[in-house]
């Protein structure tokens, strides 16, 4: 029996920075990432991490791919290197908003909404909201009692817990997390992570997060993206692949 299909398959992608002259490239040889899996991106700061995360939610363009694929829960997989070369942003937009939550190490949260407000958000703009889901999320990630506040009297932690719940509220197929708990001290990082570990698990949602915390993600069991790091021609290279 054949199983569904991987949610993004990648092969030969390769993303400059800064143009003809990039002293940074995104080198992609093959990655896929599998239906209902949590996959960890690991590597230092300003390894390529964000990029690959930016390139794979649509907000960034391949200046080359071989395939670039993406199989959203019920759709036929979605050729996106074809729609890069078209210029067709709006399609990728419409599949972002539909089918990715993603989690920005700043959190990114607005300051002029309350917490109940800023879950609900992704859901009120793709035509999915649930209050019963925004409820169990906010109580699954312990914000119960902090859902009528602004994100101005939250502490750090609290507000990447809010993003996280923001990014599952509309149900989506694919979860990024972009350090998730990088500012975060050691005893809220571990609490957060196993939250959004968890809350993943039980949503069963796809999932690609960026870490620099090796004995964090390890202790998962998860398996991670294969990563290297090189200067090459007095370009940094950073290579991706599963």
């Amino acid at each position: 029996m054949i199983g569904p299909a991987p949610v993004y398959t990648l092969r030969n992608v390769v993303l400059r920075r800064g143009g003809r002259k990039a002293g940074f490239e995104l080198h992609v040889s093959n990655l896929v990432v599998p239906r209902s899996e949590i996959l960890f991106l690991n590597g230092q700061s300003g390894s390529g991490k964000s990029t690959l995360l930016d390139l794979l939610a649509g907000t960034l363009a391949p200046d080359r791919a071989e395939v670039f694929e993406m199989a959203a829960l019920g759709r036929p997989p979605l050729d996106l290197a074809a729609l890069w070369r078209r210029r067709r942003q709006d399609a990728f937009a419409a599949v972002r908003a539909s089918s990715i939550g993603y989690v920005l190490q700043t959190g990114g949260l607005l300051p002029y909404l309350s917490v109940v407000e800023n879950i609900a958000l992704t859901a009120r703009l793709a035509g999915r909201y649930d209050p019963g889901h925004v409820r169990e999320l906010a109580d699954r990630l312990g914000l119960s009692r902090l859902l009528g506040l602004r994100p101005d009297r939250l502490s750090v932690g609290e507000r990447q817990r809010v993003a996280i719940a923001r990014a599952l509220a509309h149900r989506p197929d694919v979860l990024l997390a972009d350090e998730p708990t990088a500012s975060l001290d050691p005893p809220t990082a571990d609490r957060v992570f196993a939250l959004l570990v968890e809350t993943v698990e039980r949503f069963r949602t796809t999932a690609v997060i960026a870490s620099h915390d090796w004995s964090r993600t390890q202790a998962t069991g998860r398996r991670t993206i294969g990563h290297a790091l090189r200067r090459e021609d007095d370009v940094v290279r950073a290579y991706f692949w599963t």
